[in-house]
């Protein structure tokens, strides 16, 4: 982290002046030399640290019978054949290369995403704030934490146009036949654009409650437990602190939804299955529980990946700056 903050701030020496934007400077720069550019190393990072988490995750939700046996050797027994497939007995090198898989789409999309989400929702708030009066936010602290909601749920719904990236990503690390070997472009020739469209609707209606719920729970944690007034002053701590409150919100509350979505994703591109169909699938054949597989990997890196990403944005950022 220092190494990466001393070479941004070495660049920033040409664009600054006496502690001040240079002259003609563009709002381009400003975003790419600032929460843009702090979205994107946090992005990088996160995907470098937190991928093979992310994989584990999907595999568990992919998988259609029972986790749990009547052991806990059999349990493990599962599991490690759910995350590793034939290749239960390789090595441990071996096993760690076959949880980064999509590796490359993870890169396109989660920097992608993160951009969206952490260099959108500051200037979404902004908007809002300007337009403050045609809005139900009301004033003090209330409105304050709603904007800062609102402003993380409409960058979270806008997430949606990267959904290529996600499916392909998801692809690879459930259902790699379904690729048959084909990258991105192979697959829109010959499947077309929408085919990894897929789950669209079910993407933007779990994206919408969890970066509400991360935004706001982030932003009620500054409110009430630091006596924040302004937000973007948190330290390093208060932002891990605040943000580890909003992840775990946005986490518990969209698994079941996380777990249609990645239903949905990792069918072959001729199969058609929709959100509902799925859901009534998981509840017959596989109880309420089911909604919440996955849960346990989820929690421990999506979570901690939330608040990496979240307090390294305000970190970069406020360094850029």
């Amino acid at each position: 982290l220092y190494f990466i903050e001393k070479s941004f701030i070495f660049l920033m020496q040409s664009h600054t002046r006496n502690g001040e934007t240079a002259a003609g400077s563009s709002a381009v720069e400003n975003l790419i030399f600032g929460p843009g550019g702090a979205a994107t190393l946090a992005g990088a990072l996160e995907i470098c640290i937190f991928h093979p988490f992310d994989t584990m995750s999907k595999r568990l939700m992919s998988h259609q019978s029972r986790i749990v046996g009547s052991s806990l050797n059999e349990t493990l027994s599962t599991v490690n054949r759910i995350f590793f497939g034939a290749s239960v007995d390789a090595s441990v090198w071996t096993k760690l290369h076959l949880l980064y898989p999509g590796s490359q789409y993870a890169v396109y999309y989660k920097v992608s995403q993160r951009f969206v989400k952490f260099a959108g929702q500051p200037y979404a708030k902004d908007y809002l704030e300007a337009n403050r009066r045609y809005l139900p936010f009301g004033e003090g602290k209330r409105g304050q934490m709603l904007m800062e909601a609102t402003a993380g749920c409409l960058v979270g719904v806008s997430e949606v146009v990267l959904l290529p990236f996600d499916r392909m990503k998801v692809l690879s690390q459930t259902n790699r036949d379904a690729l048959a070997g084909r990258g991105l472009l192979s697959v829109l020739r010959q499947e077309g654009i929408r085919k990894l469209y897929a789950g669209t609707v079910i993407t933007a209606t779990r994206n919408a409650p969890g970066s509400f719920l991360l935004f706001g729970g982030t932003a009620l944690t500054k409110e009430y437990v630091f006596g924040l007034q302004d937000y973007r002053k948190a330290t390093f701590a208060q932002n891990v602190a605040a943000s580890s409150v909003g992840a775990m919100m946005g986490v518990f509350v969209t698994s079941p939804i996380d777990v249609l979505k990645t239903r949905v994703q990792n069918k072959h591109f001729g199969a058609k299955i929709t959100a509902w169909s799925a859901f009534k699938d998981v509840l017959k054949h596989e109880g309420p529980t089911a909604f919440f597989k996955g849960i346990t990997p989820k929690v421990i890196a999506t979570s901690p990946r939330l608040v990496f990403a979240y307090t390294l944005s305000q970190y970069f950022t406020a360094a850029l700056r």
